[in-house]
């Protein structure tokens, strides 16, 4: 006959199983019995074995925004994830004249940097979630002379990624994204 013990090892962060062999019926009772105060005492195995299940972006919208959407599961019931995505972005802004003309070629400027949006959510009943968050365009400290509107000329993302930062899982959304919203005269 055999038994098997699991119990949890702190120190590995894993199950570990260990087999029984008994020789009969006697030894079976005794060892079902030192097995059933093993089991009792250790902590219970932990299911949760998070994991992206997919990543996308969608946009850039008309306001340059780009948003990064996933689901991720194996993330055990009710539990608060926290998040962030990021990106490289640059956006170029654009003086205006009243028309919606450039009044010239030149009046225009490019901002590039990292942008992020973090966030918790939580996974609920089921161990997943489906999330998304909004990553913006650089600002812009650029101003426009008298009689002038700044504008977003265009905006581009790449090397977009989701990162769980509770358990330190990653998902790299493939491709750029771009949106050109004003073109020179």
């Amino acid at each position: 006959m055999r038994s098997f013990v699991c119990m949890f090892d702190r120190d590995l962060g894993d199950a570990v199983f260990n087999e029984i062999r008994l020789e009969s019926f006697v030894y079976s009772t005794g060892a079902v019995t030192i097995a059933g105060g093993l089991l009792a005492t250790s902590q219970p195995v932990a299911a949760a074995n998070p994991h992206f299940i997919r990543c996308s972006a969608r946009g850039p919208d008309n306001a340059g925004n780009l948003e990064v959407v996933w689901k991720e599961a194996g993330l055990g019931d009710n539990q608060n994830i926290d998040y962030e995505a990021s990106a490289n972005a640059t956006a170029v802004y654009a003086c205006i004249n009243r028309g919606g003309k450039y009044p010239q070629a030149t009046n225009k400027e490019s901002f590039e940097g990292s942008v992020s949006a973090t966030g918790t959510f939580s996974s609920g009943k089921n161990g997943q979630i489906n999330g998304s968050l909004t990553l913006m365009p650089p600002e812009s400290t650029w101003d426009c002379p008298p009689g002038q509107q700044e504008v977003l000329a265009s905006v581009s993302y790449s090397n977009v990624k989701i990162v769980d930062m509770t358990n330190d899982e990653t998902c790299e959304v493939p491709g750029s994204f771009s949106e050109i919203y004003f073109t020179s005269n």
